[in-house]
């Protein structure tokens, strides 16, 4: 059959319309079926039915011929029936996973332009990160060494003068959690920090240097 060749050749593009085709086909393939097994049921004899009578002769109450027609025909529908069958379980199989592969490029692309417009849209960093102590307020908070920041509690970008500005947030946050948002990677991160005492220097256990503009 020609869509069998066609299905063998992993290059060719299978749709919902030639799926669609496949069950018609199969479904004309059962009806046929059906109609024959009909030819069996009004002679009474079904496909197993003796057609020779006690002395070994046709039977003269059936039409001998049309029963072994059908009784041919059956079989030979039924394993057309099975090999279509094949082509469509082949055939669903190529189209789910070629709709599986686009999901998965348009989802890639989609992260992708995300992350593109992300990176657009980000603010400029006015100061980084360049030494985080071990145990500190900071490194307990997920700061890291590199890590760009554009917003220090109150401190942001736009208003950002000097390195007093974000002292002068802690020193009046002491116990309490500062929003910080960095980036990192490209990417915009977003922590909790409580700038606290604690075994070393300061209330943050970091050090921080502005970024020249």
């Amino acid at each position: 059959m020609k869509m069998t060749e066609e299905n063998n050749d992993e290059n060719v593009t299978i749709t919902m319309e030639d799926v669609q085709s496949l069950i018609k086909k199969k479904d004309q393939i059962e009806e046929q079926i059906k109609a024959y097994y009909g030819v069996l049921e009004d002679q009474s004899v079904g496909m197993e039915g003796p057609l020779v009578d006690a002395e070994g002769f046709p039977r003269a109450d059936v039409n001998v011929y049309q029963i072994r027609t059908a009784r041919h025909s059956i079989h030979c529908l039924q394993n057309d029936h099975k090999a279509i069958m094949v082509e469509i379980e082949e055939a669903l199989h190529r189209l789910h996973a070629r709709e599986r592969a686009k999901r998965e490029q348009d989802q890639a692309g989609s992260q992708t332009e995300s992350t593109m417009e992300q990176e657009f849209i980000l603010p400029s960093p006015f100061a980084c990160v360049d030494a985080v102590s071990q145990g500190s307020p900071a490194c307990q908070a997920g700061l890291r060494v590199g890590d760009e920041i554009i917003s220090f509690g109150s401190v942001n970008t736009g208003n950002f003068q000097n390195l007093q500005n974000i002292a002068s947030v802690v020193q009046h946050s002491v116990g309490k959690q500062l929003s910080v948002t960095v980036i990192r990677n490209g990417q915009k991160t977003q922590m909790g920090l409580t700038p606290q005492q604690w075994s070393g220097r300061g209330f943050l256990g970091c050090n921080i240097v502005p970024i020249q503009r």
